[in-house]
């Protein structure tokens, strides 16, 4: 296999990878309201779930597998992830409690936790920095193939067989994907003989090895103040605990408040949302490539059309809420998620290369444990709680207004994207004078051996 070819072949393994680690969240978010008729399950206890139960075994496990992808074999990190959560969804097929249901969810967060860790790492080690805004783009696709292909499939499921069926028969191909993952993806930290009788392939993850050089490894407390001192890396830790807050207290909810309003079934639920994923995929890949081809290497601008579109969130996300056409609520929902998907490879891009080499995977998971214990855990746990409070008096609106509630949180998240453009400029000078060129952007020499 060509260097350029595999190169090309890992970004869709690593986001089929990302889809599955997504999937269990899209299957839970569908199946949500039939769940909880079944467990007998409150909004609180929904907001429970989804929130802050994830985001207590999430946090802790991003942090240990993120520093393990810094210095193991990223391949086989996330063939056992992959493993892990297979099991665990399969798992929700004899859950018969909320307690069960629980510690299920908690096992899916931590296998969850290191698979986007190992991949970013491995990303940023074959592409160059010009070229990772399109390739963090179409990886982050996995995280709305789910929305796109596994709703329709989830719907249908749903509705046909119930939810625990659906867990059993999405969970199982899990299995089929990590054995791929480990027998064909490959690692450049591994060494190879250097003979002239490889192949370009092994030749390319020799070279690579070599040009990577991988650093000491570096003291968590270190990478912790490397994200802090930056000031750009620190507007964009902000952005993503304030973004994972609000976006996840309000799109949690969304099924159970489309069900709720307009009576879906679980099959037609699926349709819209697969038009919703549709919307975030284009928006994803839109971003990414106008990225990578319009402001290569200009992070500022890439920041600047960030922090715009995501600030645009909040009047659209609001006007979803309060229109009572279903129609003109899912052109709503899917406006809003093609505009805000537009970033996500540019900032993705722009932590990754503002970061060391050695510390690139634990800064993700750092980045990711703020965003889930601060944003995830209690952003959906706000959302149920409040919708709870207003109950007694809004009765079945009381979750259409709480939504509504948490919308203006995206024009905090603009600003920051905003305040990020303004220093990133001088803190990428600031990090190439105190590193060598390897360990900021160690794909730079792979140029040539990959475009052989």
């Amino acid at each position: 296999m060509s260097c350029a070819l595999y190169k090309n072949y890992l970004l869709v393994i690593l986001l089929l990878t990302a889809a599955f680690s997504m999937g269990e969240t899209t299957v839970l978010g569908q199946l949500m309201q039939p769940m909880a008729a079944d467990l007998h399950l409150s909004d609180m206890q929904l907001g429970v779930l989804t929130g802050i139960a994830y985001a207590l075994c999430h946090a802790p496990a991003a942090i240990f597998l993120g520093r393990w992808a810094d210095r193991g074999n990223r391949v086989t990190i996330l063939a056992l992830m992959i493993v892990v959560l297979s099991v665990a969804m399969v798992g929700y097929t004899v859950a018969a409690s909320f307690l069960q249901v629980l510690l299920i969810r908690g096992c899916v967060a931590m296998a969850a936790a290191g698979c986007s860790p190992a991949a970013v790492s491995l990303i940023s080690d074959y592409f160059t920095r010009a070229e990772r805004p399109r390739a963090f783009a179409r990886f982050t696709l996995g995280w709305y193939l789910p929305s796109l292909i596994g709703s329709l499939a989830v719907g249908w499921l749903g509705e046909l067989y119930g939810w625990r069926v659906t867990f059993g028969l999405l969970g199982l191909p899990g299995l089929m994907l990590a054995a791929v993952v480990r027998l064909t993806l490959k690692e450049p930290r591994v060494a190879r003989p250097a003979s002239g009788s490889g192949s370009a392939l092994e030749e390319a993850v020799t070279a690579q090895q070599s040009d990577v050089a991988e650093a000491a490894p570096t003291a968590l407390k270190d990478v912790l103040r490397n994200l802090w001192i930056n000031v750009t890396t620190r507007h964009l830790l902000l952005y993503s605990v304030v973004g994972a807050f609000f976006s996840n207290g309000v799109t949690q909810f969304q099924s159970v408040f489309l069900i709720r309003s307009y009576g879906l079934k679980p099959g037609e639920l699926g349709v819209w949302f697969a038009m919703m994923g549709l919307s975030a995929l284009v928006g994803t890949y839109w971003g990414g490539g106008w990225a990578s081809r319009y402001a290569a290497n200009n992070e500022r601008l890439q920041f600047k059309v960030g922090g715009a579109v995501y600030a645009s969130l909040a009047p659209f996300s609001a006007m979803t809420y309060f229109t009572s056409h279903r129609y003109l609520t899912f052109a709503l929902l899917g406006l809003t998620a093609l505009v805000g998907a537009i970033p996500t490879g540019p900032i993705l891009s722009a932590v990754q290369t503002a970061m060391p080499a050695s510390q690139r995977a634990t800064s993700y998971a750092l980045m990711n444990l703020l965003g889930g214990l601060i944003g995830m855990g209690l952003g959906p746990l706000a959302a149920g709680a409040l919708s709870d409070l207003l109950r007694p008096l809004l009765g079945q609106d009381s979750l259409r207004y709480a939504s509504i509630a948490l919308c203006p949180g995206y024009l905090w998240c603009g600003w920051h994207l905003w305040q990020a453009a303004k220093s990133v400029e001088r803190d990428l000078e600031t990090q190439r004078d105190r590193c060598p060129p390897a360990a900021i952007d160690s794909s730079a020499p792979h140029t040539e051996v990959i475009s052989r």
